[in-house]
C-alpha cells in the first residue's frame, strides 16, 4: 500500500513515468521541429521571392508618394485656383437671388452660369472636376436653371452635388423634387421631396419637404400616404410654421 502511495505526489496526481516523460519530450521534439521546418520553408520562399516582394512594396511606396505628391502639387493648388475664380459666377448667383423673377433676375442667372468677361459656373465644373468649387459650382447650377425653368439641366447639375451640411442636401433633394412638379412628373417630385425630409433631421428642412411631400401625394390621390407624411408634422414639428398648413391639407386628406 504504501509503495502505491509513492507513486503519488502531495498534490494528487500520479507522478510521471520515464517512458511518459520520453514520449513527451518526443512530442515537444517533433512540434519544434516541424516550426523549424516551417520557417525554413518561408526563408527560403522569402529568398527565392525577393524581387517580387520588393517590387510590391516599391509599388505601394510610390503610389503612397505619388499621391501625396498629386494632392500637394496638383489638387490643392487647383482647388485655390478654383475658388478664386467662384467669387465672380457667385456674386452674380447671389445677386440674382435677390431680385424678384423678370428679366433682371434671368440676366443674372445668366452671367453666373457662363461668366461675364471671366469664369462661369459652367468653367468651374468643367476645369476644376473633382474639387470641392466644383461641387458647390454644380449646386448653384442646378438653382440657377430652376429659376430659369430649364429644368432637366437643374436636375442634371444638383443630382452630382453632394455635402454633410446640415441643410444644403435636403435643399438640393427638395429643388430637384421642384424641378420635377415644374415639368408636371409628380410621382418623381413626391420621391424627391421624401428624400428631402429625411436626409436630414431638423426643424427647418423637414417639415418643410414633408409638408411638400404630403401635397403632393394628396394631388396624386394617394391619401393614406399624405396622411401619414401631415401628420409627422402636427406630431413632430408643432411649431413650425408648416404646421398650419398641414392641418388644412390633412383635412382634406381624410375628407
Amino acid at each position: 500500500m504504501q509503495k502505491n502511495m509513492a507513486t503519488y505526489k502531495k498534490d494528487g496526481r500520479k507522478k510521471k513515468s520515464r517512458e511518459d516523460r520520453i514520449e513527451e519530450e518526443s512530442t515537444t521534439a517533433k512540434v519544434f521541429g516541424s516550426l523549424d521546418t516551417g520557417a525554413s520553408k518561408f526563408e527560403e520562399w522569402v529568398a527565392t521571392n525577393r524581387n517580387a516582394i520588393f517590387t510590391v512594396i516599391g509599388v505601394i511606396v510610390v503610389g503612397v508618394l505619388g499621391y501625396l505628391a498629386y494632392d500637394g502639387f496638383v489638387v490643392q493648388p487647383k482647388q485655390e485656383e478654383a475658388v478664386k475664380e467662384m467669387s465672380g459666377p457667385l456674386d452674380y448667383f447671389n445677386r440674382a437671388m435677390q431680385v424678384d423673377a423678370g428679366p433682371d433676375r434671368d440676366t443674372l442667372f445668366l452671367k453666373a452660369l457662363n461668366g461675364s468677361g471671366g469664369y462661369g459656373l459652367l468653367d468651374i465644373i468643367d476645369n476644376y472636376k473633382g474639387t470641392d468649387a466644383a461641387n458647390l459650382a454644380n449646386y448653384s447650377a442646378g438653382m440657377a436653371y430652376l429659376k430659369l425653368r430649364e429644368y432637366k439641366k437643374a436636375v442634371n447639375h444638383l443630382e452630382k452635388f453632394s455635402s454633410k451640411d446640415e441643410f444644403y442636401p435636403a435643399v438640393a433633394k427638395g429643388a430637384i423634387g421642384d424641378a420635377f412638379m415644374e415639368n408636371k412628373q409628380p410621382e418623381n417630385a413626391l420621391k424627391y421631396y421624401e428624400e428631402a425630409a429625411s436626409i436630414r433631421t431638423n426643424s427647418f428642412t423637414t417639415p418643410k419637404y414633408l409638408l411638400k411631400a404630403g401635397m403632393t401625394a394628396l394631388e396624386l390621390d394617394k391619401k393614406d400616404k399624405a396622411k401619414t407624411l401631415l401628420k409627422r408634422i402636427e406630431q413632430e414639428y408643432p411649431d413650425s410654421k408648416e404646421a398650419e398648413r398641414a392641418q388644412v391639407y390633412l383635412g382634406i386628406a381624410e375628407s
